[in-house]
């Protein structure tokens, strides 16, 4: 019997030492450390590892194959394409969320609450589902779109509904930034200025404008990232014709699709460098700002 009980325990007793063990260990690791360790662990699994995956697919035959990848005609338009869509977005969403974050910080109006869940809309909603929205109005089947093409206007698969697609998912930004550099900056210096004779837009660029420049900056740069970066809601609404309504994100999707890996792997290079900007210009303004409010 009492080898029995041995041969038992010989089977159960060594997992639980070892977990008593490990458990002992765990113990004395401050929780930070651990809570660090899988922080790290975590992002190594899906961001560190395959972003380097990335660039290593794009350079592992050397930098000379990696250019001429980027001097494709394809990929060329694809850039060119998703620049101008960039160029055209920001300025359209920079005006908006300005427009937006006056009204909503500067008046109290019926409905104040509801307009600003409109403007987080974008957030919330899937790009796919923003994209079918626009093809539901000025599809050829759509409330707009039989006119607008009566018209020699087409919108979906064409141009401006890739427009109407990246300017609509980087709406929010610029407002959701600026908002609360209004609110924090109060409303004193501009009715000072205003008592002093200055007018609405001297009040604007003189007292305003310089006050939230780091917020507006900071929301400039999330909507161009947003707006290079696309790809579910222009996927729907553009076709994604090469040479025609295919931007660059498009692009890494298709040229992937025909097993053309190096072009894949070296436009989303682009699109990785743009992400790594963002996220540099993003920390100095942070900093600025930082060091403005001490």
């Amino acid at each position: 019997m009492h080898h029995s009980s041995n041969s038992q325990g010989g089977k159960l007793f060594p997992p639980v030492i070892l977990i008593k063990i490990a458990i002992a260990y765990l113990r004395k690791i401050p929780p930070s450390a651990i809570l660090t360790a899988l922080a790290i662990a975590y992002l190594a699994l899906i961001l560190y590892i395959p972003a380097a995956n990335v660039f290593y697919q794009a350079f592992k035959k050397g930098v000379g194959p990696f250019l001429s990848n980027l001097t494709r005609p394809d990929f060329l338009h694809a850039a060119w394409l998703t620049v101008t869509l960039a160029a055209i977005a920001v300025p359209l969403n920079t005006v908006f969320g300005l427009c937006a974050a006056w009204a909503v910080t500067r008046h109290k109006f019926p409905g104040r609450a509801f307009f600003l869940s409109i403007i987080d809309l974008p957030f919330s909603i899937s790009p796919v589902v923003a994209g079918l929205m626009l093809v539901l109005l000025y599809g050829r089947q759509g409330w707009f779109g039989g006119w607008l093409a009566d018209h020699g206007i087409n919108v979906i698969f064409a141009f401006p509904g890739m427009v109407l697609a990246t300017a609509f998912v980087s709406m929010p930004f610029v407002a959701r930034e600026v908002i609360p550099v209004l609110e924090d900056l109060g409303n004193e210096q501009e009715q000072a200025a205003q008592t002093l004779g200055a007018n609405d837009w001297q009040i604007f660029w003189r007292v305003t404008l310089p006050n939230i420049r780091w917020g507006l900056l900071y929301g400039l740069i999330l909507t161009n990232a947003r707006a290079m970066g696309e790809f579910g809601a222009v996927s729907v609404v553009s076709g994604n014709i090469a040479d025609k309504t295919q931007s660059l994100p498009l692009f890494v999707e298709d040229a992937y699709k025909q097993y053309e890996s190096e072009a894949a792997f070296s436009a989303a290079v682009l699109l990785a460098l743009l992400a790594v900007v963002t996220l540099v210009l993003k920390e100095i303004l942070e900093r600025k700002t930082r060091i403005e409010d001490k």
